[in-house]
């Protein structure tokens, strides 16, 4: 099997579950237009540790790790299988990498996993498996994880690193304003760094890239996206998913990093 292309998705907020949207309506297309994986990997900022942890669940239950939003939300459940043998797989490859991990055979599948996978998967029908993220994680050390990762890829595992591209609670406007300047700017940014594969730029996003700091006030949201990009391996073809600024400030784009993929007619532009 050739080795999948990996992924960085920005799952935004939990009612994305209920209202795609241009993100949404991509990530559909996406999915359609992949090869077919044996199972997700799936790292998220809402599965935070002090090491790294492989969840190794048979049936993962659907996590609802926030509140204040629509009831309806708590009501869903996304019932994809997990994979404990390419779970095992993954531990056997963080330990060859010299990253210590464990088995948790009892971790469901938190919103930053199973809401992008609504619209990726809407079937629930192919296998999904988190492996969380190091509390004390930096940019540079995401990179290795991801690299670490990378020989699932050959395994027929899709690696994706979802967060948010950009990620300014503060400054969340449920008005849908005019998208903010500063978060345009940092987009751009990164996106050229992303396009060129120049993974020494995105290790100091938070030291160079413009508004780096107000983009993101804490970094948990933009590491999967070095852990995507040090997963793919190196450069290669990027395609992008413009799925616009919500609320203002946050960007809801995402990577196919290590192919181009062409979507279906009638996905937006």
């Amino acid at each position: 099997m050739n080795p999948l292309p990996t992924l960085f998705v920005s799952h935004g907020a939990p009612t994305f579950a209920l209202e795609p949207g241009r993100a949404g309506a991509l990530l559909g297309a996406l999915g359609r237009a992949l090869p077919r994986p044996e199972a997700v990997l799936v790292v998220s900022p809402h599965w935070t540790t002090e090491g790294v942890r492989v969840a190794t669940t048979a049936a993962p239950a659907t996590v609802h790790d926030f509140g204040g939003f629509d009831p309806a939300l708590r009501r869903m459940a996304y019932r994809a299988p997990g994979h404990p043998a390419l779970a095992r797989a993954t531990l056997e490859a963080l330990a060859a990498a010299g990253v210590p991990a464990e088995a948790d055979a009892g971790r469901g599948l938190d919103h930053g996993a199973w809401v992008p996978l609504t619209h990726l998967y809407p079937d629930a029908d192919v296998p999904v498996f988190q492996v969380s993220m190091p509390a004390r994680l930096d940019a540079r050390g995401a990179l290795a994880l991801g690299a670490a990762l990378a020989p699932l890829r050959a395994l027929g595992v899709l690696v994706v690193g979802s967060g948010s591209l950009t990620h300014n609670l503060y400054e969340v406007s449920w008005r849908e304003p005019v998208p903010a300047r500063y978060a345009i700017e940092f987009v751009d940014w990164v996106r050229a760094r992303v396009a060129t594969g120049d993974r020494e730029a995105l290790a100091r996003t938070f030291e160079d890239a413009p508004h780096a700091l107000r983009a993101h006030p804490t970094a948990e949201h933009y590491l999967p996206l070095p852990i995507a990009v040090g997963a793919a391996g190196g450069a290669g073809p990027v395609t992008v998913l413009d799925g616009g600024i919500e609320h203002g400030v946050l960007s809801m784009e995402s990577y196919v990093l290590g192919a181009s993929i062409e979507l279906e007619a009638g996905a937006p532009a």
